[in-house]
Formats: structure tokens, C-alpha cells, sequence
């Protein structure tokens, strides 16, 4: 194809256009602060940057999941915190029932008081957040207990669901963050019986002992009322290892983020002074251009012929 062009005006447009996607180059990293907007504009880095994306979404929903998993142990450690306490109260309610110098009648007052510390034990197992069950293992949609003195353990179970969630570490791995309520309140021998740290059991068991007023059962409640505060000191303190290791992979994750934005800003961000000066020297040459263009002779050899 013939062009009807000068070669010094196909010269002039030529410069005119790298001059002119120079202009927008620069006023796309103006406006969005992106030196890479699309991937034509760095194809040999897109991978990375890519893979760097990735990275970061990955460890933010691992930040997600590290602050909610804070959230259940913190209530976790709180309502164990109670519960010891209610066990503190039982033992007291113990000892005084275990003395010599106390009627049938106040025996049975006190019982009536254990009755209470046991509705309120089953209340602690059925803490929630956001209407979640924190104690019933993997089907958190309802309590794993509900009260029923016609039991041995004065509690019947509604749901014995294992409690198998776990939390990615950042650093690597993953680790256990909650016990479902029959790992904490109502331990079993293996043949399937109560274990003499059963906290429901225990409780249960002192508040019989006062009803029947009889110091020897009272006594062997009251040891198992120990134990079974024992096994309450054991799950807070695994909740409190859990808030630990929380908060250690909080701030690993807290750090990689930055270090993540840090290497996406180096690869992706623009250097808005630089891509700035770009376009005000990129608009002047083109106007100075059109200007200079503008007083260029227009002649042809019919200006020649007379």
C-alpha cells in the first residue's frame, strides 16, 4: 500500500504515538498507583505477583480463622474459670455436710444448694458464641447436656459429638483449639461408667450423699468432687496453651502480611512521583510538537509553477 504521507510526517506520528502511550502509561500509574495494572504490562513478573495474591488471601483467612478460634478459647477459659469456682463451692458445701454438728434438714438444704452448682455446671457446658456451642465438638449447633436428675450423672446427653477442629499455623502445621463437654464434664471409664472425675457425676453424687444424710457417702463424693476440679484446672490449662499458640501464630501471620504487601508493593506499585514528571514532560512534548508542526511549511510543485 502506497502512503499518501511524507516520510518526515510518518516520522512525526510515529514519535507522536510513542509519545502518546508513554502519556497514558503514565496517567494509568497516576491514577491507580500501579506500575502493573494487566499483565501485558509485565509479563516476565506476572507469575509472581500471582503467586504473591495467593499468598496473601491465603494468610488472611488464616488470620480469620486464628481470631475466631481467640474467641472461643477466650469464652472457653472464662466459663471453665467458673466452673472451678462452682466446684470451689461445692467443696465448701461438702465439708460442712460432712460434720457431725448438722441435721438431716441441713443436709438437705445443702443438697439443695449442690443441686444448684450441678444446673449451673450443665449452663457452663452450654456456653455459646454466636450461637455456637463452644463444648459440643464438631456439631456446635446445640449443648451436648441438658440437666435430668433421674441419671446417675443427674445430666442426659443430647449430643457426644468429638471435638476434632483444628487451626492452620502460619508457620506450618495445625493444632487442636477446643474439647468437646464430655472430654471436660463427663469423663467415662472405658466400660462406658462414670469416671471418678466426672464433674456431673460428682456433683451429682455429693447432692445424693446430703439428700440421704449420710457422712460416708458425703466424704467419697466430696474426693471426687477434687478430682473432678482437678479435670477442670487440666481443660483450662489447654485452653490457656490454646490462647498461647493463638497468639504466637497471630503474629507470625501479622508479620508475613506485612512482608507479603511489602514484596507485592515492590513488584506492583507505581513510582507515582516518577510516572507524574512522565506525564507533565510527556504532555509538553506533544504539545510542543503539534506546535512546531503547526508552523512547518505547506508547499507542493504547483506552488513553483507560475
Amino acid at each position: 500500500m502506497i502512503s499518501n504521507l511524507t516520510p518526515s510526517a510518518e516520522a512525526f506520528l510515529a514519535n507522536m504515538n510513542r509519545v502518546q502511550r508513554s502519556v497514558e502509561e503514565a496517567s494509568r500509574q497516576v491514577s491507580s498507583g500501579k506500575r502493573v495494572n494487566v499483565a501485558s504490562d509485565a509479563p516476565d513478573e506476572i507469575d509472581a505477583i500471582l503467586q504473591l495474591h495467593a499468598d496473601e488471601a491465603r494468610n488472611s483467612q488464616i488470620e480469620t480463622n486464628l481470631s475466631l478460634a481467640k474467641t472461643d478459647a477466650d469464652t472457653a477459659d472464662n466459663a471453665l474459670n467458673s466452673a472451678t469456682q462452682l466446684m470451689d463451692r461445692a467443696r465448701v458445701l461438702g465439708a460442712q455436710g460432712a460434720t457431725f454438728t448438722i441435721d438431716a434438714t441441713g443436709r438437705q438444704s445443702l443438697a439443695d444448694e449442690v443441686e444448684s452448682l450441678l444446673e449451673q455446671m450443665v449452663a457452663v457446658s452450654q456456653n455459646t458464641v454466636q450461637g455456637r456451642y463452644i463444648f459440643s465438638g464438631d456439631q456446635d449447633g446445640g449443648p451436648a447436656y441438658t440437666l435430668d436428675l433421674t441419671q446417675p450423672t443427674g445430666v442426659i446427653a443430647v449430643n457426644t459429638s468429638a471435638a476434632t477442629r483444628r487451626v492452620e499455623d502460619p508457620a506450618g502445621g495445625s493444632f487442636a483449639v477446643t474439647q468437646s463437654a464430655s472430654d471436660i464434664f463427663n469423663t467415662t471409664n472405658p466400660d462406658g461408667t462414670p469416671a471418678d472425675d466426672n464433674v456431673f457425676a460428682a456433683l451429682n453424687n455429693l447432692r445424693l450423699a446430703l439428700t440421704n444424710n449420710d457422712t460416708d457417702q458425703i466424704n467419697a463424693a466430696v474426693q471426687s468432687v477434687q478430682l473432678a476440679s482437678n479435670r477442670l484446672n487440666t481443660s483450662q490449662a489447654f485452653y490457656g496453651s490454646v490462647q498461647n499458640r493463638i497468639q504466637d501464630a497471630t503474629n507470625y501471620a501479622n508479620g508475613y502480611d506485612v512482608q507479603l504487601k511489602t514484596e507485592l508493593s515492590q513488584k506492583e506499585d507505581a513510582d507515582v512521583t516518577a510516572a507524574a514528571m512522565a506525564l507533565n514532560q510527556g504532555n509538553l512534548q506533544l504539545q510542543a510538537a503539534f506546535q512546531m508542526e503547526a508552523k512547518m511549511p505547506r508547499t507542493s510543485l504547483f506552488d513553483y509553477i507560475g
